[in-house]
């Protein structure tokens, strides 16, 4: 079992481009683990986690509803957006400057082979991270990803999660609102849940937040939820 990971920053980076990145990485592990098999072989797999913020792109997960999306192709090229159907659970969301976004592509077989304990222990290490900055953020019964203010007349989530496996390998991942421009979250429904905000960070503290700093706060925590061996800087 490989309990190292190999951490990649892409920087602004291209949805589709990154989307077809993960893909690469997801299939190399996963003809690895095939050739294993067929050849009785026990070669390690590897694990990655990409870091990378995108340019302004709304993503719908392939049980979306597309109506989710409130514009029409000339307001999408209007507002600098692009727009993918992709092939992650979940609903629609927005990706865009001022957001963390993280893919880790990992052989859960290294781990652990629980999907719905991948999802919160994701979840968890985010949780944690806002922690430090004195947010409290926590779970909400059937709907992924991290909010604050669950339980209270104003419910809103800071962080969206949406994934894909193909023998026991993941991709997609987390997106985590720092210092992102929540005017974008208004051509949306996000994630399809209606009567429910988004926020991020920023708003919440009242001033802009080290991107960097919060980076390497996931990554502790990441690495002790998952018992990560060693962080490999690609």
């Amino acid at each position: 079992m490989n309990k190292k990971i190999t951490v990649s920053d892409l920087g602004k980076k291209d949805y589709k481009e990154t989307w077809e990145y993960q893909t690469k990485l997801l299939e190399e592990t996963v003809f690895i683990k095939r050739q294993n098999r067929v050849n009785s072989t026990n070669i390690a797999t590897p694990n990655h986690f990409l870091f990378v913020e995108h340019p302004h792109v709304y993503t719908l997960g392939k049980s979306g509803d597309l109506s989710n999306l409130l514009l029409n192709e000339t307001q999408l090229k209007e507002k600098g957006a692009t727009f993918y159907k992709i092939n992650r659970g979940g609903d629609i969301t927005y990706h865009g400057p001022g957001q963390i976004v993280g893919y880790p592509i990992l052989d859960l077989e290294n781990f652990f082979t629980d999907i719905h304990k991948y999802l919160r222990l994701l979840e968890e290490a985010i949780i944690l991270t806002v922690a430090e900055y004195g947010l409290k953020a926590e779970r909400s019964d059937g709907e992924t990803g991290v909010w604050l203010g669950v339980g209270t007349p104003f419910p809103r989530k800071i962080c969206a999660m949406g994934i894909r496996a193909s023998r026991w390998v993941t991709m997609h991942g987390f997106a985590l609102n720092v210092n992102v421009n929540l005017g974008y979250f208004d051509n949306i429904i996000p994630c399809g849940i209606r009567g429910k905000a988004v926020t991020s960070m920023q708003a919440e503290l009242g001033y802009e937040v080290s991107e960097t700093a919060v980076k390497q706060k996931i990554l502790i925590h990441f690495q002790e939820l998952f018992e990560v061996s060693e962080f490999i800087k690609a």
